[in-house]
Parts: structure tokens; sequence; C-alpha cells
């Protein structure tokens, strides 16, 4: 996997990610840059400079601004796992994604749930975005700081929550008001696909639908919008409780 850009780089040397080299164009000496090189200098990176035209051929979205690192495939959290450090969190928070497919769509909500502090992201394995470069682009290196855990059926990973004393709520149209909900204590939100919402059947088994009160004619937010409105709609309901 190529993690590009400054600020993904960066985030990725604050880990203990392996990193097998860095890419550097040559003549980055502005202070941002020298930032970032510093950093992969403490953590003993191989740094190899190049020409733009190398990093351009190397570069996946042509958005490299300099960098680009090179790393193993990006290993997925165990959901078993997340579960038993959740146990004793009374304020576990946790997002499932329902058929997210448009990887942007994903680096964005990344991007939101690592700045929420959210405990982890919750994906399929199938009809489901995966973390990719671009993702990892989009999330400004978000996707390396929160923990993402891809299963097998989405359903079975929200019983299995809902076993643990989590509240799971879709967040769709049709639903109670999000602003009149109680999003305190252990809380899930499950977000739908850009074009189907949340499936039919994983609605049912949520313990309620919430929605995002709107006053235009389209009616409808993309979902990594609607994610940032009700993950800080919660945090402001937990920041004042």
């Amino acid at each position: 996997m190529k993690i590009e850009g400054k600020n993904s780089v960066r985030e990725l040397l604050k880990t203990n990610k392996t990193i097998d080299k860095i890419l550097v164009q040559n003549g980055m000496r502005d202070k941002e840059s020298q930032e970032v090189l510093s950093l992969a200098k403490k953590s003993g990176v191989k740094i190899q400079f190049a020409d733009k035209a190398i990093l351009d051929k190397e570069s996946g979205s042509n958005r490299h601004q300099g960098f680009i690192a090179f790393v193993s495939d990006y290993k997925y959290a165990d959901f078993d796992e997340v579960i038993e450090s959740g146990k004793d969190k009374p304020n576990a928070f946790y997002l499932v994604l329902d058929g997210i497919e448009d990887p942007h769509n994903l680096g964005s909500i990344i991007r939101v749930a690592e700045c929420a502090g959210i405990d982890c992201i919750i994906i399929g394995k199938h009809r489901s975005a995966s973390v990719t470069d671009t993702v990892m682009r989009i999330s400004e290196g978000g996707a390396n700081h929160v923990k993402i855990a891809k299963v097998t059926n989405i359903n079975a990973a929200i019983e299995r929550l809902k076993a643990e004393n989590v509240w799971v709520y879709a967040l769709e149209t049709g639903g109670g008001s999000i602003y009149k909900a109680n999003l305190n204590g252990r809380i899930c939100l499950v977000i739908g696909g850009e074009d189907t919402g949340v499936n039919s059947l994983t609605k049912k088994i949520c313990d309620g639908v919430l929605s995002i009160e709107m006053y235009g004619k389209i009616n409808s937010l993309n979902a990594s919008v609607a994610t940032g409105i009700a993950v800080f709609e919660a945090l402001r309901q937990r920041k004042n409780d």
C-alpha cells in the first residue's frame, strides 16, 4: 500500500506500523516537509529522494505533495478484540457502515470518526469499500489512528454489540429526531449506503431509527456529512450530560 501526502505520511509516522520506505521529492525544504523528514529520521525509516517525475509515476492520485510512504497492506482490527476492549467503557461509541462503497465517503467518515474519538468503525467484507491508498489519503491519515474492523455479517455484528449492552440506532429518514434522542452511554450508529440507505433487515434489528431534521427541497445528505452531524450531536450531549 502507498500512503501519499504530507499529512497522511506524518500521521503514519506517529504510529507503530512498519514502513518499508518513504519516497521524497528532491528540494522539499518548506517547514512542513522538514517536520515530516525529521519524524522519519527519528523513526529510523529509510528515506529515498527522487525527482518529481518518479513520484508522479509512483502516485496513484497525483496528489503526493512530494511524499509517498510504502507500507504493508492495511491491518484491520479484530472485531472480538474490539468488543472485549470496550466492555468496561461506559461511553463506548461505535459506527457500523452498511454498504458504504464510495472510497471518498469512507475516507471522510474515517476522518470524522478519528476526530470524534470513535472506538471502532465496523464495515462489511462485501458491498463495502475497503481501506485503500485513496481512503487513507482522504482520511488525512485518520485510518492510522482509529480502529476499523471488517466483518462477514453486519447484522451478526450488530446483535453482538446489543448483547454487550450497546444501544444501536440506524441513521435514516423517517425516524425520530436525533436531537431529541438520548445518545449518552454505550451506543452505535448505523450509517447506510450512498444510494440504498440502511438495509431493511438491518434496520429491523436496530433499537431505533434516528433522523436529522432537514428543511430544504433535496432532503438528503451525503453519508459522510450525515455521519459528521450525528456523531458530533452525540458528543455534544455527552459533554453536556
